[in-house]
């Protein structure tokens, strides 16, 4: 039953480059929102570079989509030349890890909008713990940084919850995900 097919496999790799090359884009759109609130800038926005676990977990209900999409999405975009090199990797490991956590929450039963949003709040909160050690936040106020700990895991919930439900579900209607766990439920949701 959670044996993966290979069209789960291409999906979830389609996804991954995909949202690669959307995750560089949105970089100097953190940067001007940087240069506007100092570092909690990329915090407003964080949850865009965790939606591709979300996505791809919702699409495909399967223990390890989450992780499995961001470390492709993080490979991708190293391979593309994000600045931040191989490390990148580690990030994007960080944050799958994150979203699946609260997957594993639910034993992979549930994939409503609450979950979802946890989901992104677990990746924000995974990647703010792994980006105070290797960021310097510690050299920050403690209030600056507890904003921009509430800021990013708001960012997860909105920006990867709510709006990869939206995305996923949009694509779902489509009928292009017919096949798939989230195709399905819609099938059956629309025939009531």
């Amino acid at each position: 039953m959670n044996s993966w097919k290979l069209k789960e496999i291409v999906v979830m790799s389609v996804l991954s480059v995909v949202f690669a090359v959307v995750y560089l884009a949105f970089l100097p759109v953190g940067k001007i929102l940087v240069g506007f609130f100092g570092p909690i800038g990329y915090d407003l926005i964080f949850g865009i570079w965790c939606i591709v676990s979300i996505i791809a977990a919702y699409i495909i209900r399967k223990p390890g989509a989450a992780f499995l999409s961001e470390t492709i999405a993080a490979a991708v975009e190293v391979l593309l030349g994000n600045a931040v090199g191989p490390m990148l990797l580690v990030s994007g490991m960080i944050q799958g890890l994150g979203a699946e956590s609260a997957f594993a929450m639910t034993r992979y039963k549930r994939y409503d909008l609450f979950t979802l949003m946890l989901a992104g709040v677990m990746a924000a909160v995974f990647s703010f713990v792994w980006g105070y050690f290797l960021s310097g936040y510690a050299a920050l106020s403690t209030g600056y940084v507890a904003a921009m700990f509430i800021a990013r895991m708001i960012s997860g919930a909105i920006i990867s919850g709510v709006a990869g439900k939206a995305l996923s579900d949009a694509l779902a209607k489509t009928g292009v995900l017919s096949s798939f766990a989230l195709g399905k439920e819609h099938r059956r949701k629309h025939a009531a």
